[in-house]
């Protein structure tokens, strides 16, 4: 099971776990996997706060950072972050904000304290992400740098390989994966429709040796739809380096998710997520609910690009997060069509070592297909 980006990253096992909790992104690092922290919720003093709990609860394990800067986006080339914001919220469109607000109000869900409200512009651009970068670089256990919408800037690119540290990007598409390995790319994540969070249309088993032929020998992380050992074994059998997981973190032990979010995920169906504009502005797959069917009317607002749309929804998503049983249905649930397989909390140790023992049989199974 052991690959070259075992040895790259001093790991045990190719598993690449994506989440905003860190810790989550502690244990699956101390049980031979890699934790990846999504960054984009965090401004610069929050993540510092994040990453200096992670180094002391890692021990000597290696970790990454997820950041998002997409290949296009509204305000493009405009590095202050605070104009940035001024600007970008003069096109948002008042009849958005009362839509946002209607729909919170219809179903309950509090308003924020005053002194408890954020900027609207947390992430999403080269303005907020920059900092982010260099943030995670003055930390020395964070090996990799993941850009989770696009290439990452040339200057980003550069700043990291200086730092002595590794760049992935995520794809959804074999041509994105091409920019990506021009552009010096580490390593490639190539994530099918199935995943939750940001994503293409085309299923996994499609893209994964799309991109793996396309961008060779760049290593290539398998995504989209991975909860199990026997998908893992599939993924690299088709010459994946490893798996990039997201969706299974969420109903782990240490996960920090509410229980009302959690019993959604427990509860929810294949067949229950959607790929919606709603939350971001750029197709993102969530659990279907009453949010993402009042966006999709055909006499409610139509979603504004990215950052614009997450610009009117992160008063939202706050309050999901402080008021989360009055907001659970309408609250941001990102997470793919694996989640019909989250049926029960288990611990992360468990998850990994319960991988590594499916892949093994898997392997095994194959193995024994070609013998006489």
């Amino acid at each position: 099971m052991r690959t070259e980006l075992c040895d790259r990253l001093g790991i045990e096992f190719p598993i690449f776990a994506f989440t905003h909790c860190r810790d989550v992104v502690a244990a699956v690092s101390k049980a031979g996997g890699f934790g990846v922290l999504g960054a984009v919720g965090f401004t610069p003093d929050q993540l510092a706060v994040e990453l200096d709990w992670i180094d002391e609860h890692v021990g000597s394990k290696p970790y990454g950072v997820d950041i998002v800067i997409p290949g296009k986006y509204e305000g493009m080339g405009e590095l202050d972050a605070d104009k940035l914001e001024a600007d970008l919220q003069s096109l948002i469109p008042q009849a958005h904000r009362d839509f946002v607000q209607r729909i919170l109000a219809d179903h309950g869900v509090p308003e924020l304290p005053e002194e408890e409200r954020m900027h609207e512009l947390l992430g999403w651009t080269a303005a907020t992400a920059t900092p982010q970068v260099e943030l995670a670089l003055s930390h020395d256990k964070v090996a990799l740098i993941a850009n989770a919408l696009g290439t990452p800037p040339p200057e980003i690119i550069d700043e990291i390989h200086e730092a002595g540290r590794l760049v992935a990007a995520l794809c959804g598409r074999a041509d994105q994966a091409r920019h990506h390995k021009e552009a010096g790319v580490d390593i490639v994540i190539a994530q099918g429709t199935e995943g939750g969070g940001h994503t293409g249309d085309i299923g996994s088993m499609v893209l994964w040796p799309e991109v793996i032929d396309a961008v060779a020998p760049t290593a290539v992380l398998a995504a989209g739809g991975i909860a199990t050992g026997r998908q893992m074994a599939a993924a690299m059998a088709m010459g994946a380096a490893g798996v990039w997981t997201g969706s299974l973190w969420l109903t782990v032990e240490e996960a920090d998710v509410p229980p009302a979010q959690m019993e959604s995920y427990l509860a929810a169906t294949s067949r229950d997520t959607v790929r919606s504009r709603a939350w971001t502005g750029k197709p993102c797959r969530m659990l279907r609910n009453e949010w993402t069917d009042a966006w999709g009317r055909e006499d409610t607002p139509d979603p504004l690009g990215m950052p614009l749309q997450f610009m009117v929804t992160s008063n939202a998503v706050q309050r999901g997060h402080r008021y989360p049983e009055q907001a659970k249905d309408v609250q941001f649930n990102p997470v793919g069509q694996i989640v019909g397989r989250l049926d029960r909390v288990r611990p992360v140790k468990e998850v990994i070592f319960g991988m590594v023992e499916e892949f093994v049989e898997a392997s095994e199974r194959l193995t024994a297909l070609t013998e006489e």
